[in-house]
């Protein structure tokens, strides 16, 4: 059961598209939504500018501190606002939350606390001076240690229709497979099971599996196995505009592996045009 979706908020283009993409869902399962805020303390420790303003001539990083926290304050709390206005133009009712601490970190705590799923944009306010990666951004960070689902949205809202889900026979499949199955069920989006590999009898196999969680739940689904490499056979799916929504399991290698070839949930959730849910 669905019962809240947290969705951390900086008022950025594709921040405004998470908050699109949460009330469609939440109005679809009956959830309720919670606007979060972080006001980023490294903004308000400033440690860069701490070095440099005394040897350049100008006045002690403390002196512009209070203008610092208050401007970060009045932003923070017109970002909720706008929040707040867009689930009630909705008709939905919601709860908001401004904290101040590191991003990644209020957002694993606060999603512990208070909800089901957590909704993150795939870009927020600082991606270019974040080098622009997922990998080692907050959204990694976030599905890593947060233990929640995680909902991943791209830069533009489109309805969702129909779905899939990635599957490989692995644990963290059958997790992504069962979530999928009961989001299939209470929204009533077609699903389909995308089983990628070059052997057609391993393909036949996990297809075999997949159908007999599946069969029981009498649930609209199908299985399309598809040759070649996961990614980039996902990417193209995706592509191809059959379905709006992709589950996953994440981070199936060690994390030696992903530092040497990277790793297919980092390439999925950064390049994907449709939103990506995630669970471990």
């Amino acid at each position: 059961m669905i019962r809240n979706i947290l969705i951390p908020t900086d008022g950025s283009n594709f921040g405004k598209t998470a908050i699109a993409y949460g009330i469609y869902i939440a109005g679809k399962l009956g959830a309720q939504l919670t606007g979060l805020h972080v006001v980023d303390i490294r903004l308000i420790r400033g440690p860069v500018f701490t070095d440099i303003s005394g040897s350049v001539g100008l006045p002690s990083y403390q002196e512009f501190l209070p203008a610092i926290e208050s401007g970060l304050d009045v932003k923070a709390d017109a970002i909720l606002q706008e929040f707040r206005d867009l689930c009630e133009a909705a008709g939905m009712h919601c709860e908001t939350k401004k904290i101040k601490g590191v991003i990644d970190e209020v957002i694993i705590e606060e999603g512990r606390k208070c909800c089901d799923w957590i909704l993150l944009a795939q870009r927020g306010e600082h991606f270019h001076i974040d080098g622009g990666a997922i990998l080692g951004s907050t959204a990694q960070s976030v599905v890593r240690r947060s233990g929640k689902p995680v909902l991943v949205t791209p830069e533009h809202f489109r309805e969702i229709e129909s779905m899939a889900v990635a599957y490989d026979g692995s644990d963290p499949a059958d997790k992504a497979l069962k979530l999928a199955a009961e989001l299939s069920e209470r929204a009533a989006w077609p699903l389909s099971v995308v089983i990628v590999t070059g052997d057609q009898t391993v393909g036949e196999k996990i297809s075999k599996q997949a159908e007999e969680f599946l069969t029981p739940l009498k649930i609209d689904s199908a299985t399309i196995i598809l040759p070649g490499k996961e990614e980039k056979e996902l990417l193209k799916f995706i592509r191809e505009g059959g379905v709006e929504l992709l589950v996953m399991g994440a981070y199936g290698h060690n994390r030696l592996r992903e530092l040497m070839v990277g790793s297919t949930t980092s390439s999925i959730i950064r390049k994907s045009t449709i939103p990506v849910l995630l669970t471990r």
